[in-house]
């Protein structure tokens, strides 16, 4: 893949380079190839993370099938599977496909489908030899998926105030028994998703009631042999793992922790099942944005160039980490918070007596990874000095 001109963040105004050009002489991120504002990948943290994550649901009898819509980037949905994923999770039609065309021998749509053109293709992918699932939530669903020429579907219990997924087991049963009996239409197994919910105590009803709904659709007759039963988030894994374990001997578990990747500074560290169970962890932040600090107009602000284009913002603002200042030493951004972000620009409150001046860098983390990636099209991966020694492309 060439990085040129297009590629936000890269100087690159003439010239052009491949990622096997920037692993085979990485440059340092501060030594005039890179513009600002810049995201990057740590390696070491990316690494870290996939590793935990393989032996975590190794441990508890799961497969994992993270979710890709997080980065969208092959570099790392190759990564994952390299470690051993079951598959990849995706939540549409268009990311379906460019896993398809990746190569991803499975994935999972954890969504409905309702699109007759998208429904025609995965059809066809399937009658081809593809390992394809989709979720269904109602009668409608499952007819829709049977005229369009069949599919591999699980049906989904949701919850009152939740998203997708029917909210009661009448419900489940009745979708169930309308996917057994079409035409070209596989019950593969069920599936939820507990990650709206706000506390431990309902995390569990929720996830009891899609055993007992596993419990009721396999009396019934209708699920097949060892059926897929499917969720978890990124908050709530080890509650997944918990709850579910009494089904390991009749089910392929399935948990699809997308965020879990790169982790964050922000909303995940706070939300991290491995705050609950430290032993089983850590999770590492691995996304950095460096941006510069454009202006100090006034006592207490100053305004750096990063704005809603660059950085995520809806589960949490942009974290200060570090100040890098015009010589290149690092001191500690305690002094700095982020207090709002316009289009390019991000506000920052400073403290009496810290100094931050015109020209200094700002290492930053981010809160919710999956509206990180989507900003960038090319993205450094660094080691620990800043080097750049890969770059990751995204498929938004």
């Amino acid at each position: 893949m060439t990085i040129d001109w297009r590629s936000k963040g890269f100087w690159l105004p003439e010239a052009a380079r491949t990622s096997e050009q920037f692993a085979a002489d990485p440059p340092s991120i501060f030594a005039g190839g890179f513009t600002w504002p810049l995201l990057t990948v740590r390696r070491v943290a990316v690494e870290a993370n996939i590793a935990t994550m393989a032996a975590y649901c190794r441990r508890h009898g799961f497969d994992f099938a993270p979710h890709a819509k997080t980065a969208m980037a092959p570099g790392l949905v190759e990564a994952q599977l390299r470690a051993g994923a079951w598959g990849m999770t995706v939540a549409t039609p268009n990311q379906a496909l460019v896993m398809r065309r990746l190569g991803v021998p499975r994935v999972l749509i954890a969504n409905q489908v309702l699109d007759h053109t998208a429904l025609r293709w995965l059809a066809a992918q399937s009658a081809a030899g593809w390992e394809v699932y989709f979720q269904v939530d109602s009668v409608a669903g499952v007819r829709a998926a049977a005229a369009a020429g069949g599919a591999r579907v699980l049906v989904e219990l949701g919850h009152p105030g939740g998203r997708t997924g029917v909210r009661t087991l009448d419900q489940l049963e009745e979708v169930a028994r309308a996917a057994v009996a079409a035409s070209g239409v596989d019950l593969a197994g069920l599936t939820g998703y507990e990650g709206q919910l706000a506390d431990q105590p309902g995390v569990d009803a929720y996830l009891d009631l899609l055993v007992e709904g596993f419990e009721r659709l396999s009396r019934a007759g209708l699920l097949p042999d060892q059926p897929l039963v499917s969720a978890g988030g990124s908050a709530w894994f080890d509650r997944v793992t918990d709850r579910l374990a009494g089904l390991g001997s009749r089910a392929r578990l399935l948990l699809r922790s997308g965020a879990s990747v790169t982790h964050d500074d922000g909303f995940y560290r706070e939300r991290t099942p491995f705050t609950r169970v430290p032993d089983e962890g850590p999770l590492a932040a691995a996304l950095e944005i460096w941006a510069q600090v454009l202006s100090t107009p006034e006592p207490g602000l100053a305004l750096a160039g990063m704005g809603k284009r660059d950085a995520p913002f809806d589960e949490g603002l942009p974290v200060p980490l570090e100040v890098r200042r015009t010589d290149g030493s690092p001191v500690s951004a305690e002094g700095l918070r982020v207090t709002r972000l316009n289009d390019h620009h991000t506000y920052l409150e400073v403290a009496d007596g810290f100094v931050v001046e015109p020209g200094d860098l700002i290492r930053f983390g981010i809160s919710h990874p999956c509206t990180a990636f989507d900003k960038w099209r090319d993205i450094p991966v660094v080691d620990e000095e800043r080097r750049v020694v890969d770059v990751l492309h995204t498929y938004f």
